[in-house]
């Protein structure tokens, strides 16, 4: 039995496109900052180009997860911040590389007037549960 439990359509609640309602899991908490693409040198990747900085957006939320321990399984919510709604069907393409499409995330999708430095369009924070085993 796996430690997180997916709820693509609760009863009254239509399917979600690409996200689950709620999701609830057993283990280890860890929270991903915001990650914008930025290389690591702290330079900004793919100036006006929503696939290639949302691609880089990706690589840094595995860089930060694996870091705890953790990978794209582990995922129970991202937050997707972006500067223009158009950008999010890139986001959701390159989101779904990433994460079990029967099973996905909890997610939540806001528009923003700008992200902490210009030129920035996407910015994802995640929370992921690692499974723990009991002693």
């Amino acid at each position: 039995m796996s430690h997180i439990e997916h709820h693509l359509a609760p009863p009254g609640l239509s399917p979600g496109n690409g996200y689950s309602h709620a999701v609830s899991a057993r283990g280890r908490l860890v929270a991903i900052a915001g990650q914008v693409a930025m290389d690591e040198h702290g330079e900004l990747v793919g100036e006006g180009d929503p696939v290639a900085q949302t691609e880089r957006v990706f690589e840094n939320l595995r860089l930060a997860l694996a870091a705890a321990g953790a990978t794209f399984a582990d995922i129970v919510k991202f937050g997707v911040f972006v500067t223009d709604m158009s950008i999010l069907p890139v986001v959701r393409e390159i989101r779904d590389r990433h994460v079990d499409r029967a099973q996905p995330p909890a997610s939540t999708a806001i528009q923003v007037v700008a992200l902490f430095r210009p030129g920035y369009l996407v910015e994802i924070d995640a929370l992921a549960v690692v499974q723990t085993t009991e002693t």
